[in-house]
């Protein structure tokens, strides 16, 4: 198998990821974002497995079924607080965000 076409990919997804974490500004969307990080790297891990026999048999699909399980508690962590950021906001978007207490009391 030639792994050049399955790295490729996963490197057109992490990019993808990245730009998207970077330049979005809807919460929903960068953990969407994040979600094509994980997948990249989820094929980054299967492909090494198959092309390259390391020394755990079939490493490379366990650690992606840890990556997949990871993803599942990231993205109910990551919907319960925007969903509670959007009950207080009534705003998704990660600008408008309070990072201080300080921030909070000059808007007051």
């Amino acid at each position: 198998m030639r792994p050049t076409i399955p790295y490729v990919i996963a490197a057109c997804l992490i990019g993808l990821g990245v730009y998207g974490v970077l330049a979005r500004r809807n919460a929903i969307l960068v953990l969407m974002a994040v979600e094509l990080l994980l997948n990249g790297v989820n094929l980054v891990l299967v492909t090494a497995d198959v092309t390259v026999r390391a020394v755990v048999p079939h490493g490379g699909q366990v650690f992606a079924l840890f990556v997949i399980v990871l993803a599942a508690a990231e993205i109910g962590v990551g919907l319960a607080v925007v969903l509670q950021l959007y009950r207080l906001r009534s705003s998704v978007a990660v600008d408008e965000v309070p990072l201080s207490e300080e921030e909070e009391e000059v808007k007051a």
